[in-house]
């Protein structure tokens, strides 16, 4: 798979300076927490769920969660079980050949992650892993156990996604020891975790909060204040942190604004100029500003629930050509002692220490979804990516 490999080749070649690169669900650990993109969830009751996972990965979907827990109702638990195994196991039938996701289950106690494994038999082998609810150091362990059990069980790689969504990682007086003890328990399991999710559903429901549509996860304080200390503790860039991905975006559809809408018209031709007020119809300014801010506060990735929502995050996570220039001048070999230079387009200066572990991730985002060319900005790729979608 690929990001925008549902894409046609020759548009892809006017769109890329380097296209994003090939990857399965073999690759390594590196590459597929950096790939995940917008990981799309989906209730595991859905009756067609085999055909929506098809259709998604028509669309550009490249990471889905089939869920267990928050998205379906107490009682529907083991009906959502048998569900989830009948459609993957027709999956695993139907489509042996077929380039899917990288799917993972959320599932709601440890013991679900074995058995799950287990009732889908030869059919495992769609799974990428398991996304691990309410994680702290004591209730997460356990799941990360299980994992590995059913790990070896199967003898089939799977990775582990907590999601940090607890009250104690909220409230400020448990927060210190909370984020100790989950980075002890994610770093004992190191190669078994690919990404952290951040729950801020859950941090809003401690507080009775809901953001509105005009807002991003970054205006209300509180939880902004979580997403710092997490990014400060767990996602470091001296070799102890973790991909870290962004919260979801709960809306599809405004019905009435009291701001100003947030997309300005200038990136805009006139023939885009639809595909401008569509956007803002369907409320995506406000999550196109909602990845802009993730990103620059440290996050990779972004939780998903509607589909619509996937190819923006895509989109804004291309490499610019002049990221990527300064990137590539930072890592030269022959920097390696350190200095100060202009970059290649006379517009900042690039300092070669401080800036070398930005440059290295963005040479890692370039490489799954890719460098565009210097007249592509995400208005194009979102067009390119909407009229690819089959």
């Amino acid at each position: 798979m690929r990001h925008f490999g549902h894409i046609a080749p020759e548009v892809r070649q006017r769109l890329f300076h380097q296209e994003p690169c090939v990857f399965t669900a073999e690759s390594p650990a590196r590459m597929l927490s950096a790939a995940l993109g917008a990981t799309l969830y989906s209730p595991a009751t859905r009756q067609r769920l085999a055909e929506d996972i098809v259709k998604q990965t028509g669309r550009g979907v490249v990471s889905m969660v089939l869920c267990l827990e928050d998205s379906i109702d107490d009682a529907e638990v083991a009906g959502a079980e048998e569900n989830l195994v009948r459609q993957l196991r027709d999956l695993a039938e139907r489509c042996p050949e077929t380039e899917l996701p990288l799917l993972f289950i959320r599932v709601r106690t440890p013991e679900q992650i074995p058995d799950l494994v287990e009732r889908l038999g030869d059919a495992a082998w769609l799974l990428s892993g398991f996304v691990l609810p309410k994680f702290t150091e004591e209730r997460g362990v356990p799941f990360l156990e299980a994992l590995t059990a059913a790990e070896a069980a199967s003898e089939r790689r799977l990775f582990a996604m907590p999601v940090l969504e607890s009250p104690e990682l909220l409230y400020r007086e448990s927060r210190v020891e909370t984020l100790a003890g989950i980075f002890r328990a994610v770093d004992k399991y190191r190669d078994r975790v690919l990404a952290l999710r951040l729950g801020v559903t859950d941090f809003c429901s401690s507080y009775g909060l809901r953001r509105a549509p005009d807002m991003t996860a970054y205006d209300v304080q509180i939880v902004a204040s979580v997403i710092a200390d997490v990014v400060n503790v767990l996602g470091r860039a001296d070799g102890t942190g973790f991909t870290v991905t962004g919260p979801v975006w709960e809306y599809f559809r405004v019905q009435e604004r009291m701001f100003k809408p947030q997309l300005r018209r200038s990136p805009f031709t006139p023939e885009a100029e639809d595909l401008r007020n569509a956007l803002i119809e369907h409320d995506m300014d406000g999550l196109l500003r909602e990845i802009s801010l993730d990103r620059a506060n440290g996050l990779l990735g972004k939780t998903c629930i509607h589909p619509s929502h996937v190819l923006p995050v895509h989109a804004l996570s291309v490499v610019s050509r002049e990221e990527y220039s300064d990137a590539q001048d930072i890592l030269r070999p022959e920097r390696g002692g350190g200095g100060v230079m202009r970059s290649a387009y006379t517009n900042k200066m690039n300092e070669v220490k401080p800036h070398r572990a930005w440059a290295e991730r963005t040479l890692q985002r370039a490489e799954v979804f890719g460098v565009a060319n210097e007249d592509i900005g995400f208005v194009e790729l979102l067009a390119a990516g909407l009229t690819g979608q089959t």
